[in-house]
């Protein structure tokens, strides 16, 4: 039989939304005849207070969690001591498996990619990495490091060795593949393939129906929603602008829900001023994020400028996959104006264009139900087609299938 091993700081329960990704692959592997085994924090990635069982099976998958593996967010010291901590402790923990066919790492944490490198240089075994985000080119661009300082050429040394020793490299869009292939042109071992929706969104539910609109009043608002991961890469200044200068429009209300540092500074303000159209919450479970989904009317996602090629927010596929239109907060050089132009799903927005995004705001309000119900058929039949959960899902677990070492020719223990 096969055996993946899979190296990942967040997996299920915790919602972090690479851990889903690599969830989705280990049961389809699993699926597939093979043996799964994770090794993954024991505390929450976003919230180190929430702790799960050392060792577990979930859906076919044998998961092990390490300890001091996530220590919170609170600074960039105290996530490297973590992510090393867990690169460490996996490695050595891999070390004593047997029967590895391949070897699976992503970008949580952001260096797993030589911990799948170690683990061919002591071992001999193939890994598949899978890029959902680009250091140190994040850290750079966010200001949070400079391009010239030690760390970051360290960090792009190990880069340059993942990239050399990786048997396939996946990356997210075409330009995620432009900036890596600048670092080392690996082109003929790398490939894209973009995230999907999870099961537990595709479900749409009608608003008259929806208990998540019942239990925060929402009635007969249109409702433009903001739902994830609100980081740095993730602006949002340009909504909350026109919010405020839309702060009187009847119907019109926003909903931010999810965590991150700039869901802090939203909710602050909330509790400073108490706006009337603002609804923040929490991350919702993902049993009810059908619910909180569904309720939305337009969803927004945001990529920051600089962070083309280096972030892919995935939560698109949600909103499409939930058949709702899309406001597009990012420059139209990037995936997501591939996606608007490629498909007629929703309107994109250049950041600071506060007055474009108030009229087009107050045009969606006006428009008529049938009209914007067009829109959210357009982007059901593109989450169903192009990214399509079955076809990206099984086209990652062919790339892993693919880098897998016959077992007779396995390394011996």
């Amino acid at each position: 039989m096969n055996h993946l091993l899979i190296l990942s700081q967040t997996y299920p329960p915790d919602p972090a939304a690479v851990g889903q990704h690599i969830a989705d692959l280990a049961r389809r592997m699993v699926e597939r005849g093979w043996k799964v085994t994770v090794y993954t924090s024991r505390r929450g990635y976003d919230d180190p207070r929430r702790v799960y069982p050392w060792r577990e099976t979930r859906d076919g998958v044998s998961i092990r969690r390490l300890p001091l593996s996530s220590l919170g967010k609170s600074g960039i010291l105290i996530r490297l001591a973590a992510q090393w901590s867990f690169i460490l402790q996996a490695v050595l923990g891999s070390l004593f498996l047997r029967g590895v066919s391949a070897v699976l790492v992503s970008t949580s944490p952001p260096f797993a990619g030589f911990a799948g490198w170690l683990l061919k240089s002591l071992r001999g075994w193939p890994f598949v990495w899978w890029v959902m985000d680009v250091n140190p080119d994040q850290m750079v661009e966010s200001g949070r490091a400079r391009a010239s300082s030690p760390l970051v050429r360290v960090f792009d040394w190990m880069n340059r060795l993942t990239l050399n020793g990786a048997s396939r490299v996946v990356v997210l869009d075409r330009f995620m593949r432009d900036r890596l292939l600048a670092k080392v042109d690996v082109r003929e071992k790398m490939v894209v393939i973009p995230p999907w929706s999870h099961d537990t969104v595709r479900e749409d539910v009608p608003h008259d129906a929806n208990p998540f609109r019942a239990t925060h009043g929402l009635g007969e608002s249109f409702v433009v929603m903001y739902s994830g991961n609100h980081g740095l890469s993730h602006p949002l200044d340009t909504l909350l602008a026109a919010a405020r200068e839309l702060e009187h429009e009847p119907r019109l209300k926003f909903a931010f829900i999810g965590g991150g540092v700039v869901k802090v500074a939203i909710d602050e303000m909330v509790r400073r001023t108490s706006p009337p159209n603002i609804l923040s919450l929490p991350y919702q479970p993902l049993a009810d994020l059908r619910y909180s989904l569904s309720s939305a009317d337009v969803h927004v996602v945001s990529l920051a400028n600089e962070g083309v090629g280096i972030v892919h927010p995935c939560k698109i596929y949600g909103a499409l996959a939930m058949g709702r239109p899309v406001i597009a907060l990012a420059p139209r050089g990037s995936y997501v104006g591939d996606i608007m132009e490629g498909h007629r799903v929703g309107w994109l927005v250049e950041h600071g264009d506060v007055a474009n995004m108030v009229a087009l705001l107050r045009e969606l309000v006006a428009m008529p139900r049938d009209r914007l119900a067009d829109y959210g058929a357009a982007a059901r039949t593109a989450a169903r087609g192009e990214f399509c959960r079955e076809r990206l899902l099984d086209a990652v677990g062919d790339v892993v299938q693919g880098a897998a070492v016959s077992p007779r020719h396995r390394s011996l223990p």
